[in-house]
């Protein structure tokens, strides 16, 4: 069973101690997923920050609130982003110029938001209604989630020119205190965590969440990749870490249990690609109409494209697996692929 030492979060505006140095302070979004956990790490005679939120003026206004008052006397000494997932990048930029702070991060983490950056959030609109058309989503829901459902992508102040690079196996000093620098794929490609053994702390970004399953998704970019693989390979590691470290996580409450997280969230997916495997048997489908299979409730935009391509993503972990293979197929006329259960 999971072990909650924090039983509220922290209000806006303040920060909560979690022990050695080592604070958390919790940031609005204006989703379904209403909040983003950072953390502030004490680094000697300043700050680091791990994780940013979105950039609004909320948020601006939030962290200036914690800049001028539990952060005020000492200067932020750099600005750590796990991933380049817009609540945790989107206003990395702005406090690197606010602070004179430089940016840490993943060399995935950075292109990928530069390559954002260049081509605005529509500027692959016609390949992503393309690509969801194809996998039987129609014309009108596939004009919709291809614009407005990548509005959040433009949360996202402008990246400063250059950062540090942060790889698997590397340590950072942060105060004096050495961390484990890891990274794993599946909800975003190489994602940074940080561990430290001596503490029993566990930076885990949005790698294990309680209650709920990170995102995991295959998008237009990469329609074949097989990012549930990814991420069943990293949960296998994370049951290997032989001590029980209170994981930070950046949503929800922080916890102990890792490897037991761990453990069912892969249970979680294999029982969805068990749900996915039933509902084939009796015929062929696309991934637009397996959507309903795995998420029963009414989606939004922003929603519905990531529960298409969450389903995908389990799909293609069968088709690599052999439990499915695609097959063309027509709707309305209109040609498309479809996974069904292999022949013999």
């Amino acid at each position: 069973m999971l072990r909650f030492p924090f039983t509220e979060a922290p209000a806006l505006g303040s920060l909560v101690s979690v022990g050695a140095g080592i604070y958390w302070t919790r940031l609005p979004l204006p989703f379904r997923l209403d909040h983003v956990n950072v953390y502030v790490v004490d680094d000697n005679d300043g700050w680091t920050i791990i994780d940013t939120g979105i950039d609004d003026l909320p948020t601006r206004h939030l962290w200036q609130a914690l800049l001028d008052g539990p952060l005020a006397g000492r200067h932020v000494s750099r600005i750590i982003v796990t991933h380049h997932h817009p609540d945790h990048i989107g206003l990395a930029g702005w406090l690197c110029r606010h602070c004179d702070a430089p940016l840490f991060t993943s060399q995935t983490a950075f292109l990928s938001y530069r390559d954002i950056e260049a081509t605005g959030s529509s500027g692959k609109q016609p390949d992503f209604r393309n690509f969801y058309r194809s996998h039987g989503m129609s014309a009108e829901i596939a004009d919709i989630v291809s614009t407005q459902g990548n509005n959040y992508l433009t949360m996202v102040a402008a990246l400063p020119p250059t950062f540090i690079r942060l790889v698997a196996g590397d340590t950072v000093d942060i105060g004096g205190r050495p961390f484990d620098v890891l990274s794993g794929d599946g909800h975003a490609p190489e994602q940074i965590m940080l561990a430290s053994p001596e503490l029993r702390l566990f930076i885990a970004a949005d790698q294990v969440l309680e209650k709920i399953s990170p995102n995991v998704s295959v998008w237009a970019l990469e329609p074949d990749g097989d990012p549930l693989g990814l991420y069943m390979r990293s949960l296998d590691f994370l049951q290997t870490v032989d001590y029980d470290p209170l994981v930070l996580p950046g949503h929800r409450l922080p916890f102990y249990g890792l490897a037991e997280r761990s453990r069912e969230l892969k249970a979680h997916h294999e029982e969805r690609c068990d749900l996915i495997a039933d509902a084939v048997a009796a015929h062929p489908m696309t991934v637009a109409e397996l959507v309903p299979v795995l998420f029963k409730r009414k989606l939004d935009p922003q929603q519905t494209s990531f529960a298409f391509s969450e389903c995908h993503a389990h799909v293609n972990r069968m088709i690599r697996s052999g439990r499915l293979e695609w097959v063309d197929v027509s709707r309305n006329g209109v040609p498309m692929r479809a996974c069904t259960a292999p022949l013999g």
